[in-house]
C-alpha cells in the first residue's frame, strides 16, 4: 500500500474537528449511491419498457407483412410458398383486415376485425393467454361435443379480447353481431351487412390497446363475411432475426417485383420506439445530475479537509513528499468517496431493479392504487430488465464524475506553500 493511499484511508476514518466535514461526507457518499441506484432502476425500467412492448407488439403482429397495391391479394397459397423459400423467413400465413363494429345487448363498440387461418397463423403470431375457450373453437365441427343449444350451435366462432368483452357485457359462448361498414344493396338501398357470431374464446394480450380494439374470425368466415371469395388483404411474415426484417422485407419485394410491397415492424412502429430511446437518453443526463451535486460535495468536502490539514500537508513537504504525492492524496480519498457510493448505488439499484415486478405488487396493495392503470398506458404491468452494459456505464460515468470533483482541490493542496502554513504555529 502507497504511503498516499494509507494516509488518504486516515484523512477518511480520523475524528475531525469540524465534524461538518464528517456530515458533508457522508451526504457526498449518499447523494453518489442514490443516483447511480435511480439510473440503475430508470434505465431498467426503460429497457423493460422497450423489450415488454417489442415483445407484445411482435407477438400480436407480425416481423413483415406483404401486400399489393392494387388492392386485395389473390393465389395467396402460391404467394406464400415462395415467400417461404427465401433465405430467413420462418412461416407466413395469409390474413384479413377490416373494421367492423360489434353489438351486443350490452353495448356497442368499433373494433379491428381480422380474419385469420387457424393452421398457419399461430406459427407467426401469438394472442397471448386464452383465458375463456380455445381457438379451435372457431370452427363450428371442433364444437360439436359441447352440445350447445341448436340456435347457436351452427354459428361463426369469433374470438375477443378481455377488454371488449368486459365492454360488451359478453361471455363465452354468447353471442355478437358484428356489422360491416360496407353495405349490401337492397330495394330500399345500401343497408349495413349483419352476422351474428359465437364468442369462441376471450384472449388476454397483456397489451390494453388490443384486448379493446381486436376482434378475429377465421379466414373462411371473414372471406364470406366481407365479399372476399378467395382473396385475403394479404400474408404475415415470421424472420428468424427481427433486426433483419427490413433486408429481408426488400429482398422480398425485389424478387416478387411489382404490384407486392412489404412492410417491416420497425418502419410500422418507428414513432413509438424512437420516443421510447429518446425518453431513455433524456432520462439519463436528467439522473446524471443528482451524481454530480454529490460530485460537488466532493469538491466541499476536500477542500474544507485540505483546509483542516494544511499542518499536516505542510509537515509532509517539509519531509520530503513531493506536490505530486500530495495532490494523490487527496485524489484517493476523493475517489474513495466515490467508490462507496457507486458500490452501495450498484447493489441497492441492483437489487430494486431485479425486484421490481414484486415490489411494484407490495406497494399496489399497500397503497391500494394501480401504478399502470390498463386504460391509461399501453402495458398494465411495470416491466424491468437489468442491461449490464448500462449499469457499466453507469459504474464507469460516476467514478469519472468522482474523479475530476477531485482536480481542483487537490491542485490546491498541492500548491500549499510549507512556510506559509507554518508561520504563525
Amino acid at each position: 500500500m502507497s504511503f498516499e493511499f494509507f494516509i488518504s484511508l486516515r484523512y477518511l476514518k480520523a475524528k475531525r474537528k469540524q465534524v461538518f466535514v464528517s456530515i458533508i461526507t457522508f451526504l457526498s457518499i449518499g447523494g453518489i449511491a442514490l443516483g447511480v441506484a435511480a439510473l440503475i432502476i430508470v434505465l431498467a425500467v426503460m429497457n423493460g419498457f422497450e423489450t415488454d412492448l417489442r415483445n407484445k407488439i411482435l407477438g400480436m403482429n407480425s416481423h413483415v407483412l406483404l401486400m399489393e397495391y392494387t388492392g386485395p391479394m389473390k393465389d395467396y397459397d402460391k404467394l406464400a410458398r415462395n415467400v417461404e423459400v427465401l433465405n430467413g423467413v420462418v412461416a407466413s400465413t395469409p390474413f384479413i383486415y377490416s373494421q367492423a363494429m360489434l353489438k351486443s345487448n350490452q353495448g356497442v363498440t368499433g373494433v379491428v376485425l381480422r380474419g385469420l387461418e387457424p393452421e398457419s397463423a399461430f406459427r407467426v403470431i401469438s394472442l397471448g393467454k386464452i383465458r375463456d375457450g380455445k381457438i379451435a373453437y372457431l370452427k363450428v365441427t371442433e364444437r360439436a361435443h359441447l352440445k350447445l343449444s341448436n340456435d347457436i350451435a351452427e354459428l361463426p366462432g369469433i374470438l375477443i379480447g378481455k377488454e371488449l368483452a368486459k365492454h360488451l357485457g359478453v361471455y363465452l359462448f354468447e353471442t355478437v353481431t358484428v356489422v360491416s361498414p360496407m353495405g349490401i344493396s337492397t330495394p330500399m338501398g345500401m343497408i349495413p351487412k349483419m352476422k351474428r357470431f359465437l364468442v369462441a374464446g376471450v384472449f388476454d394480450s397483456g397489451f390494453y390497446e388490443y384486448d379493446s380494439t381486436l376482434a378475429y374470425i377465421s379466414l373462411p368466415d371473414a372471406q364470406e363475411f366481407l365479399n372476399m371469395k378467395g382473396m385475403v388483404t394479404g400474408l404475415e411474415i415470421k424472420v428468424n432475426d427481427i433486426y433483419q426484417a427490413d433486408v429481408i422485407a426488400r429482398e422480398m419485394e425485389k424478387k416478387l417485383g411489382y404490384p407486392y410491397w412489404a412492410r417491416n415492424w420497425m418502419e410500422m412502429n418507428k414513432n413509438l420506439f424512437s420516443a421510447l430511446r429518446l425518453e431513455k437518453r433524456v432520462m439519463f443526463i436528467i439522473l446524471s445530475l443528482i451524481v454530480l451535486v454529490a460530485a460537488f460535495n466532493i469538491i466541499t468536502t476536500l477542500i474544507m479537509v485540505v483546509m483542516e490539514k494544511s499542518k499536516d500537508i505542510a509537515i509532509l513537504k517539509s519531509m520530503g513528499a513531493t506536490s505530486r504525492q500530495i495532490m494523490k492524496i487527496f485524489v484517493f480519498q476523493g475517489i474513495i468517496i466515490g467508490a462507496i457510493g457507486t458500490f452501495f448505488g450498484t447493489i441497492s439499484g441492483l437489487l430494486v431493479a431485479l425486484n421490481l415486478a414484486s415490489l411494484s405488487v407490495y406497494v399496489e396493495r399497500f397503497l391500494g392504487i394501480k401504478i399502470l392503470p390498463g386504460d391509461v398506458y399501453y402495458l398494465t404491468e411495470l416491466p424491468s430488465k437489468v442491461n449490464y452494459g448500462d449499469v457499466a456505464m453507469i459504474i464507469i460515468g460516476a467514478m469519472t464524475i468522482c474523479f475530476l470533483s477531485t482536480i481542483y482541490p487537490s491542485l490546491r493542496a498541492s500548491r500549499l506553500d510549507p512556510a506559509e502554513a507554518l508561520r504563525y504555529d
